[in-house]
C-alpha cells in the first residue's frame, strides 16, 4: 500500500528550513535599534537627580527614567542579538562541536554587549 504523501519528512524539512533575511532589512533594523539606545541613553543622562528632592515629584519623575532603562535595555539585548547572529555560519563552521560553538557564541555575545556599552560611553 502506497502512502498518498511520499517522503512528507523531506518536504517538511525543505518547507521549514530557516530563511536569512535580506542584508537591507538587518541592517535597517540594527539602524533602529542603535537609535532606539542612544535615544534612551539620552534621556537618562537628561534626567536630573534634582529633581527628586521632593517626593511629590518621584512618579512623575520615575516614569521616564524607568522607561528609558526597559526600552533602551530590550534594544540593546537586540542589537546584540542581531549582531551575534550574523556571524553564527562562521562560528558553526570553526567549532570543532557543540561546546565549543556554545562558547564562541557567549564569546561573540559579550563582545558585541561591551561594544554596545563601548559606543554609549562618552569619548573625552
Amino acid at each position: 500500500m502506497s502512502t498518498p504523501f511520499p517522503d512528507i519528512e523531506a518536504r517538511l524539512r525543505d518547507a521549514l528550513a530557516p530563511v536569512d533575511p535580506p542584508i537591507h532589512l538587518q541592517q535597517r533594523l540594527e539602524t533602529t535599534l542603535d537609535s532606539i539606545v542612544e535615544l534612551a541613553a539620552d534621556e537618562l543622562d537628561a534626567w536630573e537627580l534634582e529633581a527628586i528632592k521632593n517626593p511629590r515629584n518621584w512618579p512623575r519623575a520615575a516614569v521616564g527614567p524607568a522607561a528609558a532603562v526597559v526600552v533602551g535595555g530590550g534594544a540593546a539585548v537586540g542589537l546584540v542579538l542581531l549582531r551575534t547572529q550574523r556571524r553564527r555560519h562562521k562560528r558553526r563552521a570553526a567549532a570543532r562541536g557543540a561546546r565549543d560553538l556554545f562558547a564562541r557564541t557567549l564569546k561573540d555575545a559579550g563582545r558585541e554587549a561591551l561594544k554596545v556599552f563601548d559606543d554609549l560611553a562618552p569619548h573625552r
